[in-house]
């Protein structure tokens, strides 16, 4: 479970746990990790954390082969890791610093990329095991001025069915899950009304929460989704359907 000491991989991690899976929290903070691990275990699960930068190629395997060493094959891996500050300082096509450009793909591409490429083999000799990337629907409906995350995305959609094509005999399963905008009551406290109209009307249903897209990873990684392989499902209230606004 990369990227999950705090917001959604944090939820997936304890929705996790909370269905008896042994859990690996991940991260670069080793102090949110540890309060997810403790957390998890005074509930009664099973979880351990590994600190690292899976932008740098031994750090990203590690993780996997100390996961594999604590819990046996890694039969469930969830692509979840993100670079907010990169997010913040990307721009227009023609602006997106060549730096910027490498960062994105190293934390939303390349970094999982190496995960997935010490996993696999552990999946092909048990028989089995899911992969779910994290998306966003930006990689469908492109939002302005992200035009390097919207491609690194869109990356990680095509790598699911390419897996899928390579991969699905000999047992393993890889899908997305695109989330549209999620609630966050911390973050969110400051938001003016007009801001919170916007939310609000994207969704057809309701704007999502992390325990909503949670329950959405859980289930593709589950043997309940053993037929399920190669789709993006969206998880945004409807969002994806509704009317296009525009805030003033």
């Amino acid at each position: 479970m990369t990227g999950s000491t705090a917001g959604l991989g944090k939820e997936v991690a304890r929705l996790f746990a909370a269905e008896s899976a042994c859990t690996v929290v991940t991260g670069r903070n080793t102090a949110r990790g540890d309060a997810v691990v403790a957390e998890i275990r005074a509930a009664g699960g099973a979880a351990t954390f590994f600190r690292a930068d899976l932008t740098i190629e031994d750090e990203a395997r590690g993780l996997m082969r100390a996961a594999a060493a604590t819990y046996g094959p890694v039969t469930v891996l969830v692509n979840n890791a993100v670079a907010p500050e990169v997010v913040a300082a990307d721009r227009k096509l023609l602006e997106v610093p060549p730096e910027v450009w490498q960062r994105m793909y190293e934390v939303n591409v390349i970094g999982a990329v190496w995960l997935m490429q010490e996993a696999m083999p552990g999946m092909i000799e048990v028989g089995h095991g899911s992969i779910v990337n994290i998306s966003s629907r930006t990689a469908e409906r492109s939002s302005p001025k992200l035009a390097a995350y919207t491609a690194s995305k869109g990356a990680m959609n095509a790598l699911a069915r390419s897996i899928t094509l390579d991969y699905a005999r000999q047992g393993i399963r890889c899908n997305t899950v695109q989330p549209g905008y999620i609630v966050h009551e911390e973050r969110d406290a400051d938001m003016t009304p007009e801001r919170v109209r916007y939310i609000t009307d994207m969704s057809l249903t309701r704007p999502a929460t992390a325990r909503d897209v949670a329950y959405a990873i859980l289930f593709l990684a589950s043997h309940e989704a053993e037929c399920i392989s190669g789709v993006t499902l969206q998880v945004d209230g409807g969002s994806s359907f509704a009317r296009s606004r525009t805030m003033d």
